[in-house]
């Protein structure tokens, strides 16, 4: 992978920090000549998911974009809460309050995961693929 494609940047775990992930992602996204429509509402669920359900009093969230070389986008966002790892909701809660992000990303991403990160941290992924079932 290329050095110039890898973005990793800390927020603060307040809502101006979910919306600086989603403008830093929007700009990088630019820079790199990518499509980023997709791209950015993912993070803004993932970001938003960090500060709503992730967040410990004095911890930020970290974003991180790795353009791949052929293509493939996986975007990472970790928050503090380990303990706190996200499920897709089930058919039965779509009409529920809370959940609907995880919809949203599992529509735009071709996969998406959750990883244990070190601090007792998670990392929830995404990963877009060029050219799979998008214009």
């Amino acid at each position: 992978m290329n050095e110039k494609n890898h973005l990793r940047i800390q927020l603060s775990a307040t809502r101006r920090g979910a919306r600086l992930a989603r403008l830093l992602t929007e700009r990088q996204l630019d820079e790199w000549g990518v499509p980023f429509e997709e791209a950015v509402q993912i993070v803004a669920e993932l970001a938003a998911n960090a500060v709503l359900h992730g967040r410990v009093q004095g911890r930020d969230f970290r974003l991180g974009l790795d353009l791949h070389d052929d293509g493939t986008l996986r975007i990472e966002v970790t928050d503090a809460r380990g303990d706190r790892v996200p499920c897709f909701p089930d058919a039965a809660t779509e009409d529920t309050e809370g959940g609907r992000g995880l919809w949203i990303v599992s529509a735009y991403a071709d996969r998406w995961g959750v990883d244990q990160a070190s601090a007792n941290a998670k990392t929830v992924w995404a990963e877009l693929v060029p050219g799979r079932g998008r214009p």
